[in-house]
């Protein structure tokens, strides 16, 4: 039977290559790290962006326990950016291509078992190398370097499963279907009948299934098919009820026995030219992209992190889909998407420019690795099989549908575009529509950008980014234009059946290289910041939720008098999904039941409330150097009040708030936590415009990613601690040169 041991403590790493490294099993000159691991890290902005691209190098003492001696063990790296060579014992036994997609190195036939010194090493190269996609040409985002996400070791008998594949046909039938296919290695090509036993169990509960098959093998490595049928009593995943089961599968042949573990979901995802269907019903899309960058450390963050950011787009913001831009992403955030209903569009590394020949082949091995990877993930809905905004390449593409139609027929492929009348060789046309510049737009016809007489599945895949960046510390009307923008797109996107739906460019900001971006090497494209802190425009789709869900009361002002051209708060749009609202300012009679503005905003559910001269007396706010006042906005549900947001006409620091996503962290991996801090008024509301130094104080085993003092912006700042390979009690000491100090206890186990 396996054992799947993680490798991720413990590491010896060494920042600059020199010829001959992995032939010495010397760690002189090594320092200790654990996975995942950033090669360098950077400044928050205005780096050098190729301080990260160089060749370094890690190193793993491996003692493995004699009882291995005649097994069969691998090394199993999930992600290394972006060329690795590996080594044991200084002799080479494996590369890989690509930073994105997982790969394996068969590590026993090299092992000196008379030794409890062997040296695993890995050579990276995290240059922006010509032969690699996303790299040839220009790219705005960075990738940054090293292994940087978990590498695990497995141990096997001669015979294991190497994968299954879970199929779920017919699904909206009351009696379901599945079909297995499972993938055996036959390492020493032994011949012999195999036992296979497949459990079918609710995720975490009752069994549903148990089934017994045969089969035998002598080739070296064999595909098998089994079909259970007439199962009863299932439920389907969707995104209001992710419904999970596992099942495992057992394999025996002679003196030699493995069992594989996976989770899948009942579901039926369907694009169509009506637009999107789940289990039978229609569901308009409404997302972001994500990258997977974080401030200081790039793509390292471990699995905690990757699920909070999940967290944050299904619970938080309330998406239905996440687009993976422009990448496979960690399977940590995968595995949350499956569990919270969030769904997916993945797809492979890729950013406009297409390379040579050689080039186009690691294109095709991204697109094997990615789906062999993911197949089983319920959450994903789409391959994204071409380069993000390639021109067209009719033999490229043909081929990366094809291996993607022969490794997946349940699911559709897309292929993001920004140039219209594409060839459309995927089954859905996925495009960057970028009309929306305040004036035209908000969104084009499918039609007009197809060139197609007819209309076909259709989602947009992109849209508002490069055309309207904005800083979470901008002046209102900026973001508050950069709000609408945002809401106008979606409503647009409502209102039209042939569009699927539609996904913002971006959720997160994130760094770039200085062709891009602000010029301190940061793309201000997100609805919240690197930190994962609001911008008004992440509530114009927060508030898309039900009342009963979360109640959501959100004004797009800082509330002063001369925050905007002429001054004054008008027009003020107030994101919210209450049945109504009213507004007191000062000593003035309240005005009551304020609507939303369902005339402007017909599409989407609920849309915000716009308050100008048509709804108040503009002596009531007064003009420009007359005394200003306090205001209470309420927000009602089914006559209640339910949510209320206050502000003070004379805003003082008050509090410095403080926050841990969590209280608890684990020792016996990297485990790491965002902690936010606020600069808040009397009414609770974040001073934008303060200057504040935050000094960061940590006691106990954890460590500060990135800097101890950070600059105060837009009244908040975020950092993350990370957790050293130790239990213990972790202070954290948090001093405002405003407003003192505040400490946090998170506990390590």
């Amino acid at each position: 039977m396996r054992e799947i041991l993680l490798m991720s403590n413990n590491w010896y790493y060494n920042k600059e290559y020199q010829e001959g490294m992995e032939k010495s099993g010397s760690l002189k000159g090594f320092e200790k790290v654990n996975l995942p691991h950033t090669n360098v890290e950077l400044p928050y902005n205005y780096f050098n962006e190729e301080d990260f691209q160089i060749v370094s190098c890690y190193k793993y003492p491996l003692d493995l326990k004699e009882e291995y001696k005649d097994r069969i063990v691998y090394v199993h790296f999930e992600g290394v950016m972006a060329y690795a060579k590996v080594y044991l014992n200084g002799e080479f036994i494996g590369e890989h291509k690509g930073g994105y997609t997982p790969f394996d190195i068969r590590i026993d036939p090299y092992y000196d078992w008379s030794s409890s010194n062997n040296i695993l090493t890995v050579v990276v190269d995290s240059s922006e190398r010509s032969d690699i996609p996303p790299f040839g040409g220009q790219i705005d985002y960075l990738t940054y370097g090293g292994i940087y996400r978990d590498v695990s070791l497995g141990v096997y008998d001669d015979i294991f499963i190497s994968n299954i594949k879970i199929e779920t046909p017919d699904v909206l039938e009351d009696k379901k279907k599945v079909h297995v296919k499972v993938w055996v290695d036959n390492i020493n090509s032994h011949t012999c009948d195999l036992d296979f036993e497949i459990k079918i169990n609710e995720y975490q509960g009752e069994e549903v299934y148990k089934g017994s098959f045969k089969g035998s093998i002598e080739e070296t490595k064999k595909t098998f098919e089994f079909d259970i049928d007439n199962l009863e009593g299932i439920k389907l995943w969707d995104i209001d009820n992710p419904n999970l089961y596992e099942m495992s599968v057992t394999v025996t042949g002679g003196d030699f026995s493995d069992e594989y573990r996976d989770r899948f979901g009942f579901r039926k995802a369907e694009f169509t030219p009506k637009g999107f269907f789940l289990n039978g019903k229609h569901v308009k899309i409404r997302g972001l992209n994500r990258h997977q960058a974080f401030p200081y450390v790039g793509y390292a963050m471990p699995k905690r992190v990757q699920e909070k950011d999940a967290d944050i787009l299904k619970n938080d913001l309330h998406l239905n889909l996440v687009r993976t831009s422009h990448y496979p992403q960690s399977k940590h955030f995968l595995n949350k998407c499956d569990e919270i209903g969030l769904l997916v569009f993945e797809e492979i590394p890729g950013w406009q420019h297409i390379g040579d020949d050689e080039w186009k082949e690691v294109v095709k091995q991204n697109v094997e690795e990615m789906i062999v990877r993911d197949w089983n993930h319920p959450s994903i809905i789409l391959w994204g099989v071409r380069i993000n905004e390639s021109q067209d390449d009719d033999e490229l593409y043909t081929a990366t549908n094809a291996i993607a139609r022969s490794l997946d027929s349940t699911r559709q492929t897309g292929g993001v575009r920004y140039i219209t009348g594409s060839n459309m060789l995927e089954d859905v046309y996925t495009m960057n529509d970028f009309i929306h510049d305040g004036v035209r737009g908000p969104l084009r016809k499918q039609q007009e950008v197809t060139g197609l007489d007819h209309d076909v599945p259709y989602m947009v895949t992109e849209y508002n980014g490069h055309m309207y960046p904005t800083k979470r510390f901008d002046q209102e009307e900026r973001q508050m234009e950069h709000s609408l923008r945002h809401l106008r797109v979606q409503n647009a996107s409502y209102l039209d059946d042939s569009i699927s739906g539609a996904i913002g460019w971006v959720a997160f900001d994130y760094n770039t290289h200085k062709d891009f971006g602000a010029g301190d090497r940061i793309c201000y494209h997100g609805v919240m910041d690197m930190f994962r802190i609001h911008k008004f425009a992440a509530y114009a789709y927060k508030s898309q939720v039900s009342p009963e869900v979360e109640p959501v009361l959100q004004p797009v002002t800082f509330w002063t008098r001369g925050e905007r051209s002429i001054g004054g708060v008008l027009p003020l749009v107030i994101f919210t999904n209450c049945d109504y609202i009213d507004f007191q300012y000062g000593d003035f009679e309240p005005i009551r039941k304020i609507y939303p503005d369902r005339q402007t905003y017909a599409g989407i559910p609920y849309p915000p409330v716009v308050i100008d001269l048509s709804v108040l007396d503009e002596k009531m706010l007064g003009l420009w150097g007359m005394k200003w006042e306090d205001a209470v906005i309420r927000g009602y549900y089914k006559g209640e009040v339910v949510i209320e947001k206050r502000f003070t006409k004379a805003p003082v620091p008050t509090e410095l708030y403080v926050e841990a996503d969590d209280t608890e962290l684990v020792s016996t991996q990297k485990d790491a936590t965002r902690i936010v801090v606020k600069i808040l008024d009397q009414c609770g509301n974040i001073l934008p415009f303060i200057d504040d130094i935050i000094k960061i104080k940590v006691d106990g085993p954890a460590r500060v990613q990135g800097p101890s003092e950070v600059v105060v912006k837009g009244g908040a700042v975020g950092f993350w601690i990370e957790t050293i390979n130790e239990p213990g009690v972790v202070n954290i000491e948090i001093t405002s040169n405003v407003l003192g100090k505040k400490k946090i206890t998170i506990n390590v186990k």
